[in-house]
């Protein structure tokens, strides 16, 4: 019987590992300081992401596009941190069908709390190893791939949101 040999030491194999490997590397180097602030990693990731989006705010289906959760767990997720009053849910005044989930005061000076802490982890394990023009091609390696991977982890960014009540 001859038995095909696979290539172990293909670059392809290499590649995903590595980016398995920094991945869980990271997370393990980020989680103490957000376990430390009572967030979850999923927590901290959709508070980030209403962080950084116009008005503080997305649709509930654009947070769940960015962040790759079901419409049922990004639910749960916005009911989680509407207890801890970390963000609010608002419903949209042009659609019935949708609401916006959006950062509290609270849930800002949450995310103040942690960000410096963050920060300087990213740049000592992170993006402070590489180089100005090292950093830009690994960004934009990174986006590329994004776009194939993830096309609708922006959805919503873009968008301008609309006069609050």
């Amino acid at each position: 019987m001859v038995f095909h040999v696979a290539n172990f030491d293909d670059s392809r194999l290499t590649a995903i590992g590595l980016l398995t490997e920094v991945h869980a590397g990271l997370m393990d180097r980020f989680n103490p300081v957000m376990s430390a602030a009572g967030l979850s990693e999923i927590d901290f990731e959709c508070l980030m992401r209403l962080a950084r989006s116009s008005g503080h705010r997305l649709r509930m289906s654009d947070l769940a596009a960015q962040t790759g959760l079901s419409t049922s767990g990004v639910t749960r997720v916005v009911d989680r941190l509407e207890r801890e009053n970390l963000a609010t849910r608002e419903a949209c005044s042009t659609d019935r069908r949708a609401s916006y989930a959006t950062l509290t005061p609270t849930g800002l000076e949450r995310l103040e709390t942690v960000l410096p802490q963050h920060l300087k982890d990213i740049d000592d394990c992170f993006t402070g190893l590489l180089e100005g023009p090292e950093l830009e091609q690994f960004l934009n390696s990174l986006r590329k791939i994004r776009q194939v991977v993830r096309p609708c982890a922006t959805a919503g960014a873009n968008e301008e949101a609309p006069a609050r009540s």
